[in-house]
């Protein structure tokens, strides 16, 4: 039960720091040979590996939404006793953004977070929104 909380804990705060936009300290959660993908058929989408990628992937991500907003709906931890070994954590999200053309764009989504030793060595959002609803979100 200990674990479930400390990677709880752990997956909340660092969504906070997004709501922050405080990118260094978000990606100081993640190991230096992380993966993330983030879905979809819009020039925002594909599979980053490393920090240095992830981070410029959340850069353009702020640049496009100036106002963001994450909500967490529910986090779900796999194993509930380990806290020192590796795991997985979904969150269950919903996105209140308002991009750099003044509109306003909700997405939904799930990310499937593996952690090892309480950093993310991979993250893959499941969004439930259209290619073309995130194209006109994305200004593509």
């Amino acid at each position: 039960m200990i674990g479930a909380l400390i990677a709880k804990s752990k997956v909340t705060s660092s969504y906070d720091l997004l709501n922050r936009k405080d990118i260094d300290s978000f990606l100081a959660n993640w190991h230096d040979e992380s993966t993330f993908i983030y879905p979809g058929n819009i020039g925002a989408g594909g599979e980053f590996k490393g920090k240095k990628a992830i981070k410029e992937f959340f850069q353009k991500l702020f640049e496009q939404f100036p106002t963001f907003n994450i909500t967490l709906k529910n986090v779900c931890v796999k194993n509930i006793i380990d806290f020192v070994g590796t795991n997985v954590v979904t969150v269950e999200w919903l996105e209140e953004n308002i991009n750099k053309n003044g509109d306003k764009v909700q997405v939904s989504g799930v990310t499937v977070i593996t952690l090892k030793f309480g950093k993310a060595t991979y993250a893959k959002d499941y969004i439930f929104t259209t290619d073309e609803e995130l194209k006109k979100a994305w200004g593509e």
